[in-house]
């Protein structure tokens, strides 16, 4: 039953977000401002996570761009969704069982350009974001240590600025953890529909980034009546995209449209 639920919540979202992305072509649903952020930069057109896809986020006019954070073998912060990385020969390596130096022996396996391609750096992800004055979506994946998540952070304000930097985690402990480290750091619940009560967040201040649809008129409502932001994720059809628009949320995170 829950499973049925699901699907007919997101099939009404996804039909709902048709007809406003129509509505809008004739006028009816006029547009908010939003800072589109790129998933996993531009990761519709280019490989995933990598400094490409960052560098072409920027140059496709998004906002930010999302990223996923993982640790070596020898402390080194890297950039990948999965637990492993997929190299060109078609090696899979578990990305805290190697150093960084035999992670970056050879490119990275590339389906999606021509471009030889290397397992990213955060410090290297910051920098382009920087270059570019971009919002940066940060989710550390794995389990990190109270230590580690502030010498993450250390970094991206020694890089960057944390005011530009917003960690995102399934996790509300890690949340809490990351508000005693850094009070100042912008911070939001990653949410999917199901996951169940957000109320929480507005006791610590946490915004909330959920799947487009399970966002709702009165969650959006709450939270920007308590001063915090909506993100709605992941729109790569247009229909959504216009939705989530419509809707007024703060950010749209996609992995093709840009600006």
């Amino acid at each position: 039953m829950a499973k049925v639920t699901i699907v007919f919540k997101m099939i009404s979202a996804t039909i709902l977000a048709l007809f406003t992305a129509i509505g809008g072509l004739f006028g009816f649903a006029p547009e908010n401002d939003v800072c589109m952020i790129a998933h996993r930069g531009y990761s519709g057109s280019y490989p995933e996570n990598t400094e490409l896809a960052f560098v072409e986020a920027a140059k496709h006019g998004s906002g930010g761009a999302e990223t996923d954070v993982r640790m070596t073998k020898d402390g080194v912060y890297v950039l990948s969704h999965n637990s492993s990385a997929v190299m060109e020969d078609g090696t899979e390596m578990a990305i805290a069982d190697y150093t960084y130096e035999e992670l970056t022996a050879q490119p990275l396996k590339n389906k999606k350009t021509k471009d030889k391609v290397y397992l990213c750096t955060f410090k290297r992800y910051l920098e382009v974001m920087k270059e570019n004055d971009m919002i940066c979506f940060i989710e550390l994946k794995g389990d990190f240590t109270k230590e580690q998540v502030k010498e993450i952070f250390l970094i991206a304000e020694e890089t960057y600025d944390l005011s530009k930097c917003i960690l995102q985690s399934f996790e509300f402990d890690n949340l809490i953890s990351a508000r005693e480290l850094f009070p100042d750091l912008p911070l939001m619940l990653t949410y999917g529909y199901g996951d169940g009560d957000y109320s929480d967040c507005f006791k610590y201040g946490i915004s909330i980034d959920a799947e487009y649809w399970a966002i709702t008129d009165e969650m959006i409502k709450e939270f920007h009546d308590n001063g915090l932001e909506v993100g709605a994720w992941t729109a790569n059809l247009y229909p959504v995209v216009a939705y989530c628009k419509n809707m007024g949320v703060d950010y749209i995170e996609s992995d093709v449209y840009g600006g």
